[in-house]
């Protein structure tokens, strides 16, 4: 990988030198993480590089090309994917899902029942759009909410993990016979969304998700790396991943040598179901960072990712007045949501060093990128820790690199 001079991009590099330092002290000698990846960028270009830990719980050492369950970084990806299709005028943002999704016509709000007693006739409100899927507004929900009797039908059905189990046919029909948490557009909600969004594409496209992101943004881009299994002549390059157990040392959870990623999927997750490397979650960062082009790959337009990367909760309002969620890829306060996006709306109230109009978002097991566009700074973080919310280990990468720049655009 080649790197930039930190001084020439504006960035001190003792200063940098720090992350390292820190995620070495804090996080890996202590156990509380097992390997850690960071690339640093500036203009597209790399200025820090580290890694630390070990790949396998064997000992295995960490490796540049190593593997990484991205999780719900997938979801910006499928966001794209979708807006490809609105550009070539396949779709609209504010057409109903029904539109591709007839399966969705009777779903509505819940109106009480649930568990060992059969839902009450649901409340219709007005249609869902794909916009609502867009920016988590649609009313569905996760089942790892642990709220309600909604989110208890999803775990039933395990709605949440849906690799090896049903198609997206399958999916579609088992969504279609849970009511809505909240009619569309009335609250903001972290869910399963993105995957039903997915499943459009493959309808809107007639191809699998894996093959539309493989055509028109992974090959484009120079993503060798990236797709919902991991080939067998890469196998070796998955990483362990944990679970996180109070007072314990993490317990390992999804053996990279047994894995059933090397297993194809039955369902592609467009919220979720992603394997890729640092490498190639850089490239898709540095595209965003080019307004949608990179190295003359045009994936998207300007105006289209500046529609993605405004904030579309209604009123201007951010995260803490629109959302109830138990979610951990976003702080609330300051923080608005676009079209598959996480953006910062006002920086003092985030309590980070941050620039207004800064998008990002992150992985269930603890993975993270953000975009800044005002001072040209991408950032892709990896690790395999679930949950995410354990440590608040974005935070305090954010505040080392903000420390570490001497040259603000601002």
């Amino acid at each position: 990988m080649e790197m930039g001079r930190p001084s020439d991009l504006g960035f001190d590099a003792a200063r940098l030198a720090r992350i390292d330092a820190f995620l070495k002290e804090r996080y890996l000698d202590t156990g509380r993480l097992s390997n850690t990846q960071i690339l640093v960028a500036r203009e597209g270009q790399p200025v820090h590089y580290g890694h630390g830990g070990t790949l396998r719980d064997d000992g295995t050492a960490m490796r540049e090309d190593a593997l990484f369950r991205i999780a719900s970084m997938t979801k910006p990806i499928t966001s794209i994917a979708f807006m490809q299709l609105v550009e070539r005028c396949k779709v609209a943002l504010d057409d109903p899902v029904t539109s591709v999704l007839p399966e969705f016509a009777g779903l509505g709000a819940y109106a009480g029942g649930g568990g060992s007693v059969p839902f009450a006739p649901v409340a219709l409100g007005r249609p869902m759009r794909f916009v609502d899927l867009m920016n988590h507004m649609s009313g569905l929900t996760y089942g790892f909410q642990n709220r309600s009797s909604v989110d208890a039908a999803y775990r039933e059905a395990k709605l949440d993990m849906s690799r090896n189990t049903i198609g997206s046919d399958e999916y579609i029909a088992a969504l279609a016979g849970i009511p809505l948490e909240f009619e569309p557009g009335a609250q903001w909600n972290y869910s399963v969304a993105t995957d039903v969004l997915g499943v459009c594409v493959e309808r809107l496209s007639g191809m699998t998700l894996g093959d539309y992101f493989a055509r028109h943004i992974f090959e484009p881009l120079g993503m060798v790396d990236t797709g919902f299994d991991v080939p067998a002549d890469k196998a070796d390059r998955l990483a362990d991943a944990y679970g996180y157990r109070p007072g314990k040392p993490p317990r390992l959870i999804d053996k990279g040598s047994e894995s059933r990623l090397v297993e194809p999927a039955k369902f592609h997750s467009g919220g979720g179901g992603l394997i890729g490397s640092i490498a190639d979650y850089h490239r898709f960062c540095s595209m965003l960072l080019g307004r949608g082009v990179l190295d003359g790959a045009r994936i998207v337009s300007p105006k289209t990712l500046d529609l993605m990367t405004e904030n579309h909760l209604p009123g201007g309002a951010d995260l803490t007045q629109m959302s109830q969620s138990l979610f951990s890829e976003a702080n609330n306060a300051g923080t608005g949501f676009g079209l598959g996006f996480a953006m910062v709306v006002d920086p003092a109230k985030t309590l980070i060093p941050a620039s207004k109009g800064e998008f990002y978002w992150g992985g269930a097991y603890s993975t993270a990128f953000f975009v800044d566009p005002v001072e040209r700074i991408t950032m892709v973080f990896m690790t395999q820790l679930y949950p995410s919310s354990t440590y608040p280990i974005r935070r305090e990468l954010k505040t080392l690199i903000y420390s570490a720049l001497t040259d603000s655009y601002a």
